[in-house]
């Protein structure tokens, strides 16, 4: 396979540095956060007929339900197969996304997310975490801010 479509980290580990966290997208998350898509975009389908005067404003919930349920199952393989792991070096992501811990300025939640900002104001998402709190916890204890 393509090395530039890898899920997982493809660097090489440096001398001395070890994995000692990984964190993966959590299925439950993923299909929980799918849900709420679902509601919403079932909820804006039957107010965009309602407002445009279509009489079959049931419609709308239909294919925000259709919409969401596609995208969830289409890519569903990609977003739980992706996996980033930390060292005592470095946080390390699919394909050759590379984060030393010094450069980390913060990291922040959204969602079910966790955002990593650089120092030079790059942003890394690791998404669909069962415990945001404890991966964002993690990373900054890493990183020395926590």
């Amino acid at each position: 396979m393509d090395e530039s479509y890898q899920l997982t980290s493809t660097t090489d580990l440096n001398a001395g540095e070890d994995i000692v966290q990984s964190f993966s997208a959590d299925r439950a998350t993923y299909w929980r956060d799918h849900a709420w898509m679902a509601a919403v975009a079932m909820a804006a389908g039957m107010v965009i007929l309602w407002a445009l005067g279509n009489p079959h404003v049931w419609t709308g919930a239909i294919g925000g339900l259709a919409a969401i349920a596609i995208r969830g199952f289409y890519i569903a393989s990609d977003e739980l197969n992706v996996r980033w792991d930390m060292t005592n070096q470095r946080l390390l992501g699919p394909q050759t996304r590379i984060v030393p811990l010094e450069n980390i300025k913060d990291v922040r939640t959204i969602a079910n997310s966790v955002q990593v900002i650089t120092t030079t104001g790059d942003k890394y998402l690791l998404k669909y975490q069962a415990d945001r709190e404890a991966t964002k916890a993690a990373i900054l204890a890493a990183a020395g801010k926590a």
